[in-house]
């Protein structure tokens, strides 16, 4: 059985619409605040990619209007199912940007638990993009994306991941951070929680987002540093599989 969909998301953005086109149609941008390793031919018909583990996805740049308009689309499924995302960029009078985001497409299988969680995860990752341009603005990130241990239901592993940053299940924003990965201190602020299955942490350097769902807790991080991304990843790796070991 497949589903067609589409989601409208706005958001105001305190940015130019130029920095808002860097950070969301061009590779170093999207890996910033979005998910994966990123890349985008800049032109219509162009090549798309996101790398993450274990998973490539490709699509086809359908859009392609600096800064104002930006669209692609992923190659179709042997059942059909695809995705397609557009993006219009707006300033505004006084300074700011608003961004209208399109998400629309075709589900298949269990396509109302995949809508749903679009429905959720839309916002959350719009909201990584606005603490981007507010906090980070200009500079690169490195995306950072490992995976813990399968858990039995996802209260556990939020009860697991907010018991190792050392906050209580009750989390709100705002609330301080402080915990070790690897040797190594990390202070920071909540600034985004939607329990349980997401957790965003700003710190110095990096915007750390905890993803969780049915079990699995993977990190989708981005760390504005000089590192290595395979070093990044097995030690997040090695630090959620301590935290649930």
């Amino acid at each position: 059985m497949s589903h067609e969909f589409r989601l409208t998301h706005d958001v105001d953005l305190q940015a130019t619409p130029e920095q808002v086109w860097e950070a969301i149609a061009t590779g170093p941008g999207v890996d910033s605040w979005f998910m994966g390793k990123n890349e985008i031919e800049p032109r219509e018909g162009g090549k798309a990619s996101m790398v993450m583990p274990n998973y490539t996805g490709e699509s086809t740049v359908t859009a392609w209007e600096p800064p104002h308009r930006f669209g692609y689309r992923s190659e179709p499924a042997e059942d059909g199912a695809f995705m397609a995302f557009e993006y219009l960029v707006e300033g505004r009078d006084g300074g700011g940007t608003v961004l209208r985001f399109v998400h629309s497409g075709i589900l298949t299988g269990d396509w109302e638990a995949e809508y749903d969680a679009l429905r959720k995860g839309n916002p959350l990752y719009l909201q990584t993009l606005a603490r981007y341009l507010e906090h980070f603005p200009g500079r690169t990130a490195v995306p950072v994306a490992a995976f813990g241990p399968q858990q039995s239901d996802e209260e556990l592993v939020w009860a697991g991941l907010t018991r190792a940053v050392g906050l209580t299940e009750q989390v709100k924003e705002g609330d301080k951070v402080h915990f070790t990965v690897d040797g190594q201190t990390v202070d920071g602020v909540v600034d985004t929680v939607f329990a349980p299955g997401f957790l965003g942490v700003r710190t110095d350097d990096a915007l750390l987002r905890f993803v969780g769902g049915g079990g699995v807790i993977m990190t989708g991080h981005h760390i504005f540093a000089d590192i290595d991304q395979a070093d990044a990843e097995r030690t997040w790796g090695a630090w959620l599989a301590s935290v649930y070991a």
